[in-house]
């Protein structure tokens, strides 16, 4: 028995247990399958409230903060429940084999009977039966801290006015950066503050370089109050825009888009004529405006020279300094350099805030010239132009970018030329020619268009604004870090060379138009590809060894010099590809020439004094591919003992390369000699006959085929009657010629005995007749779709420019490109044309000495500016004019002679 009482204990206190325990599990089952349920009617209530959130938002409505607080609190309950219901599951498995934890499970139970009342009140919120959304809180327009818009005035008025018209959807607002395109999108936001408009909402987003579409999708939601879920995907996003703004008219307004955007995927209506929504953008490439289907694009231009220095003195911002007879030439010089351009005005402003001294104002000058990175505040300045320059489409362009900076500051330079010397430096190369020249046209019309080059004075020629420049030098100097790497000093007065001492890291150094006199170091150069020497007009000596140590020069330009002869080191340059020689004082080529194996282009036109070529100096070039001898050495095949080492046309013509000829004639039997070279023919773009005695008639099309002949100049052959061109040129032909002059003709009668109709000449843009006295009129001009400028000098029978037997179908056709008709000592000349025209692009008109002409053909309306006219004050006060207030029109644009 005494052992049977204690058994009987010990079972009864395990009955207890195992009671305690089912009881346990059983309260703790009944508990978590009721949170369970009450769960998924909260989640229910929870789905059946986004819902009707998202009707509202459909309808342009914003759910109110009491609902946004609502829906994120139901998600803190779901994630907890959850974990409570999964420790729940854990320990009902546990609750038969371990007593320890009854105390856990009885808390557990405690816990959730707590989340039960929370799921509960939650539940039965006021919320879930009130309004969801409101309109109240969508503000049409909100206000953007931003800078005055000193002059950009004109182009905020215009972005206006766009906005306004029914056929413009998108805008694209392109320009250079730091010329001011995010102040004047802010202006445009700015604006509807304070003017009425019908735009529902007005939306501002910045886009930046790193383009992240969700990035425009929070900056569009938020400003539109719609929720921001970090699980939705881009396309769920970008539905819920789209359901509030198909049903609003908007105005989105994108700063700094780097490419193009598919605005569809972001949830954006296309704007259209039936919807009435616009957006804006900022973009710092024309490209982008393409890709953004643009409907308008509008070029944010530099500011003109009032509102620089107006900004300028705004940053500095003490008036009387900038007015100081001391300061104010210093302070001018600045803002010239800016070049307009409003960052650099702006960052330069600042940093002369505090600057008080005349030496102050002329150091920040100096550096500027010299190094304008260490003006303070520059560097923030050539770091946005990188953004732009990183973006640009690949290394060529970028080094195309950095060869445009060896030319002086606001120099127009020929396209033509930098795509020569592309050719020369073998970034572009092509063994077609043509492949060359497009290419090289199609890169700088990348750059344009990416705003780093502005078109020069002509079309055919581009410019680097100041600061671009700038730019570029610090980049092509590693930002900075390596200052001899582009050698760089043009216009600047010198008058010694710089020493050599310098040149030995140099890849480029231009020392283009400046006054040095001789090179009579050797410098070591080893990475030097190009030399730009030209427009050193004292330039006479050159070491003999100068070239010595040079080993990969592939551009060498000595144009313009005074150079009489070629150092015999020239043959020391294996590399070089490109050699001109234009404009120089050169007698004679030297023989070491004809070692260049791989030049390609050698230009010598204009040295008129280049008598001797000596046929090694040609023959063994056999890479050549240009050769140009216009207005050059012309003594071809003359027939005497000396001249039998003489470079011949034959020499020319085993020159299998070549496909650009320049060619000067002096005698007839020249000229009839190279009728006989067919391969010579079709390379001869430049073609100067002078002093042929005999010469009756030119036959265009058996001199030189016509097809690539771009400049014809005939000078002082006296028995000249007339051009023509052969049948077998067809209806339009000499399409490539350019230039036309004509000097010293007396016997010529008409120029072009064939009827020039349309389609003839079609690129001829410049005419010069000097001394044609036979001449009466020129009335073919009138078909030229591309003249540009009209010279007439000293033709004493000229009756008239065009006469009134040459028709065309339209005036509006007439001359519509031509700027500059200069008229001189014409005394026969009774008009110019015989009625009115319109001469759009007219410029200027000079008439002098011209006593016969009493009237001006020229019109007042349709024109956008008047043309300045020059001539004898006696004589403009006797023009007759066909309304009498054209006179008055013209009087402020005349300038006396």
């Amino acid at each position: 028995m005494e052992i049977v009482a204690p058994l009987i204990s010990l079972i009864g206190t395990l009955a207890d247990s195992i009671v305690t325990r089912i009881t346990a599990t059983v309260s703790l089952d009944q508990s978590i399958q009721s949170l369970r349920n009450a769960l998924e009617e909260l989640m229910e209530a929870r789905d059946d409230l986004r819902r009707r959130v998202d009707q509202a938002e459909s309808m342009g409505l914003t759910r109110t903060n009491q609902v946004r607080g609502w829906l994120e609190r139901a998600e803190k309950v779901e994630a907890q429940v959850g974990l409570i219901i999964r420790t729940g599951e854990l320990e009902r498995r546990c609750c038969w084999c371990c007593n320890a934890n009854c105390c856990l499970r009885y808390k557990l139970t405690h816990e959730v009977r707590r989340q039960l009342r929370v799921i509960n009140d939650h539940k039965n919120n006021k919320i879930l039966g009130g309004n969801v959304a409101d309109q109240s809180l969508l503000v049409p327009v909100e206000e953007i801290p931003s800078r005055p818009t000193i002059g950009l005035e004109v182009m905020l008025e215009k972005a206006r006015s766009l906005l306004r018209e029914e056929e413009v959807g998108i805008i694209g607002i392109y320009g250079m950066g730091g010329v001011g395109k995010t102040t004047l999108l802010k202006s445009i936001n700015n604006n509807f503050l304070s003017r009425n408009h019908d735009f529902d909402v007005v939306i501002w987003a910045v886009v930046s370089k790193d383009f992240v579409a969700e990035n425009i999708q929070q900056a569009i939601g938020g400003r539109l109050g719609l929720s921001w879920d970090e699980t939705e995907i881009q396309e769920q996003r970008a539905s819920s825009i789209y359901k509030v703004l198909r049903r609003k008219k908007f105005l989105l307004l994108l700063d700094d888009v780097w490419e193009g955007i598919d605005l569809e995927k972001i949830g954006i209506p296309i704007p259209d004529k039936e919807n009435k929504c616009k957006v804006a953008f900022t973009a710092r490439s024309m490209d982008v405006c393409s890709d953004m289907d643009a409907h308008c694009k509008l070029k944010v231009d530099f500011l003109k020279e009032e509102a620089a220095w107006q900004l300028f003195g705004n940053k500095v911002g003490r008036s009387g300094i900038l007015n100081s007879p001391s300061i104010k030439p210093y302070a001018e010089t600045i803002v010239r350099k800016c070049g307009g351009l409003p960052l650099a005005l702006i960052t330069i402003g600042r940093a002369m805030a505090n600057k008080e001294t005349e030496d102050d104002w002329r150091y920040a000058v100096d550096m500027l010239n010299s190094s304008p990175s260490e003006v303070r505040g520059m560097t923030d300045v050539f770091t946005l132009l990188k953004f732009s320059y990183d973006n640009l489409g690949n290394d060529t362009m970028r080094l195309f970018l950095l060869y445009c900076s060896l030319y002086p500051e606001g120099y127009s330079v020929e396209i033509e030329q930098l795509v020569e010397y592309w050719a020369g430096e073998v970034l572009l190369d092509s063994i077609y020619d043509g492949n060359v020249r497009n290419m090289g046209h199609a890169i700088v019309g990348s750059l344009k268009v990416a705003c780093f080059l502005e078109t020069g004075e002509e079309d055919s020629q581009v410019k680097m604004h100041d600061v671009v420049r700038s730019f570029a030098l610090w980049i092509a100097s590693e930002c900075g870090q390596n200052e001899n790497k582009h050698v760089v000093r043009v216009s600047a007065g010198l008058t010694e060379a710089p020493t050599v001492d310098n040149w030995e890291e140099a890849h480029r150094i231009s020392l283009f138009d400046n006054e040095i006199a001789e090179l009579s170091e050797i410098p070591f150069c080893p990475r030097l590809s190009t030399l730009l020497l030209q427009w050193n007009t004292g330039l006479s000596k050159i070491s003999d060894g100068f070239f010595q140590f040079m080993p990969v020069l592939k551009v060498l330009d000595l144009s313009l010099t005074s150079i009489r002869e070629i150092p015999g080191s020239i043959c020391k340059l294996p590399e070089l590809r490109h050699l001109d020689l234009s404009g120089t004082k050169l007698s004679t080529l030297p023989r070491e020439l004809g070692c260049l194996e791989k030049l390609r282009h050698l230009d010598l036109r204009r040295t008129p004094y280049l008598t001797t070529v000596p046929r090694e100096a040609v023959s063994g070039l056999r890479q050549l591919r240009v050769l140009n001898f216009y207005y050059s050495y012309g003594c071809w095949e003359v027939q005497d003992s000396q001249s039998e080492n003489e470079v011949g046309f034959s020499d020319l013509d085993s020159l299998q390369h070549l496909t650009t000829l320049g060619i000067t004639v002096t005698e007839l039997t020249i000229l009839k000699r190279l009728d006989a070279y067919k391969s010579l023919l079709k390379c001869i773009q430049y073609l100067y006959i002078c002093e042929c005695e005999g010469l009756r008639s030119l036959q265009i099309s058996s001199t030189a085929g016509g097809e690539r002949l771009r400049r014809l100049s005939i000078n002082n052959c006296c028995d000249l009657n007339y051009l023509v061109v052969s049948s077998e040129a067809g209806k339009h032909w000499l399409p490539s010629l350019e230039v036309l002059a004509l000097h010293r003709l007396p016997s010529l009668t008409t120029v072009w005995r064939n009827p020039v109709t349309q389609g003839c000449l079609k690129n001829l843009c410049s005419i010069n007749i000097w001394y044609c006295h036979k001449l009466k009129n020129i009335s073919w001009v009138l078909q030229l779709p591309k003249l540009k400028l009209v010279y007439l000098f000293y033709c004493k029978r000229m009756e008239q420019v065009t006469s009134e037997d040459a028709v065309i179908e339209e005036d509006a056709k007439a001359f519509p490109c031509l700027k500059t008709l200069s008229i001189r000592d014409l005394p026969e000349l009774t008009s110019i044309c015989h009625r009115p025209m319109a001469f759009p692009a007219l410029e200027r008109i000079a008439v002098i000495d011209c006593p016969q002409l009493k009237k001006l053909p020229l019109k007042v309306s349709g024109l956008s500016r008047l043309p300045t006219v020059y001539g004898d004050k006696e004589w403009w006060d006797k023009l007759e004019w066909e309304e009498a207030s054209t006179g008055s029109v013209f009087l402020p644009h005349f300038m006396a002679t």
